[in-house]
């Protein structure tokens, strides 16, 4: 009996050496696979680096480097990009990609009727002209020191015309995955794509299943149903994972800045007195606590603070009720108000969002609590401006430059800013670059734009005869490209 046990195990554990398949969990499913016409960052997490790729790429690290352009040149006055292509590239659907691919699609992105969700990234492009099939030239209108991190994005990944149409059901990319099926409310399976240009990865097919539930989530990770479940949404278990030999978990950092995003057009939310009293009525470290068993890392302005111009702004809204009554009071506001609390699906959200209406309520601000899905938020609260505070993490890198959006869903509105935001945009000098981050943070931080709760940490739980899976989250991806079992 022991022998016939030991062959058992030992033929199981070749099966999983030798296995070039796995299945992913992850709690949110994305409303469709374009990654360039929407915000949702479930869709990045499908198709970023997988199906997709742009001209520059992230690595984990978060360090920038050459993805569709195996390099470039460019000139003295910094205003033009010469990028030299990879050759023998084709789509998923056998047609060469070229230059006049890479021209599409930032003419795409920047368009005036574009859908991009990331449009501003594009605004400083003044011409793309295709030199040779291997050979396209991007001319800015300015200097831009963000302009090779800005082409890593997913919302900068090369697409094709003739696939366009199909794309949010179809996607078509040049990865090395290609997409397979996808059954809605279930699961999205990609291939290996067998014609990849680039380094073949050790992975056959993997399985993206979707797990909204924190409880079931729990439960099939446990059960070994799936294979690693990124972003983790139940942080409580994570000790019982970490004590059970079978399983490793990686917490990592993320770019994920989590906050009380706040409408800044809508009465009262729009006195600077209101939005500082919110402010000081969160007590960020109870929700760190409470919602995420500790895994987050408080902040005061939205910058991550890994980041090496991080200022810890967390001063400017210290957790202090009277203060924050008071403001109310000077506000014209003694007895409080009423506003929404619109709260997507992610259980910081979910879970948060009962800490702060409990925060606020003992304030004297009542909160009316919807909880919405995905699909729901993203055409109420970020499209549709129909909200009074939501919680949300922003997950896309150094970010700070939606602030400089009037149009963007929290409306802020300040010419200061903006005029900031096009001087660091035009400024390459590292040094210079550093201190006009610590003003842009710090504006926004005495504004009290949003209400700044904490830094979304990254819990991944896997299997433990996986490598190569993500510690840290650099951008929004489940980068399968050196996920490989071993013994």
């Amino acid at each position: 009996m022991f022998r016939l046990t030991l062959v058992a195990a030992l033929l199981s554990s070749a099966a999983y050496a030798q296995s070039t398949e796995i299945t992913i969990g992850r709690q949110l499913e994305p409303p469709h696979l374009d990654p360039t016409s929407a915000a949702a960052a479930a869709i990045d997490e499908v198709v970023y680096t997988n199906v997709f790729e742009g001209l520059t790429k992230f690595t984990e690290s978060g360090a920038v480097v050459p993805g569709l352009a195996q390099s470039w040149e460019i000139s003295e006055d910094g205003l033009t990009y010469t990028f030299a292509l990879a050759t023998g590239v084709t789509f998923h659907d056998g047609t060469a990609m070229d230059a006049e691919d890479v021209k599409f699609s930032l003419d795409r992105a920047r368009a005036e009727d574009s859908q991009n969700a990331q449009k501003a990234l594009f605004a400083g492009i003044a011409d793309v002209t295709v030199i040779d099939p291997a050979t396209v030239q991007v001319t800015l209108s300015q200097p831009d020191g963000n302009f090779l991190f800005n082409m890593a994005w997913g919302d900068a990944v090369i697409v094709a015309p003739e696939s366009i149409d199909a794309i949010k059901q179809t996607p078509i990319g040049t990865g090395p995955f290609k997409f397979e099926a996808w059954r809605q409310g279930d699961s999205i399976t990609l291939v290996q794509n067998p014609d990849y240009w680039g380094e073949m990865p050790a992975l056959t097919r993997a399985t993206i299943k979707y797990i909204s539930d924190p409880t079931a989530a729990f439960a099939a990770m446990m059960a070994q149903d799936i294979d690693a479940f990124s972003g983790f949404p139940a942080p409580e278990n994570l000790p019982l994972f970490e004590a059970d030999p079978r399983f490793q978990v990686l917490v990592g950092s993320t770019e994920g800045e989590t906050i009380l995003s706040t409408n800044n057009k809508m009465p009262p939310l729009d006195n600077v007195l209101v939005r500082q009293a919110i402010a000081h009525a969160i007590d960020r470290q109870a929700i760190i606590d409470g919602a995420m068993f500790g895994l987050g890392t408080p902040i005061g302005t939205h910058f991550a603070p890994h980041n090496p111009a991080y200022v810890d702004l967390t001063g400017n809204s210290a957790y202090d009720p009277e203060k924050s009554r008071a403001l109310l009071a000077e506000a014209g506001l003694p007895d409080g108000f009423t506003t929404t609390l619109k709260l997507p699906p992610p259980s910081y959200a979910r879970r948060g969002g009962e800490i702060v209406a409990a925060q606020l309520r003992a304030v004297g601000i009542e909160t009316e609590i919807t909880n919405l899905e995905w699909a729901q938020w993203l055409e109420e609260v970020f499209r549709g401006k129909d909200f009074g505070l939501t919680i949300v993490s922003h997950t896309e890198p150094f970010d700070i430059g939606i602030y400089a959006r009037p149009d963007y869903y929290f409306q802020y509105d300040n010419p200061d800013f903006q005029a900031l935001m096009q001087t660091l945009t035009g400024t390459t000098d590292p040094d210079a670059r550093m201190e006009l981050l610590a003003q842009a943070q710090t504006m926004i931080s005495e504004d009290y734009v949003n209400g700044y709760l904490f830094q979304l940490g990254a819990a991944t739980v896997a299997d433990a005869r996986l490598e190569g899976l993500w510690q840290n989250a650099p951008t929004q991806a489940t980068d399968l490209t050196g996920i490989r079992w071993t013994e």
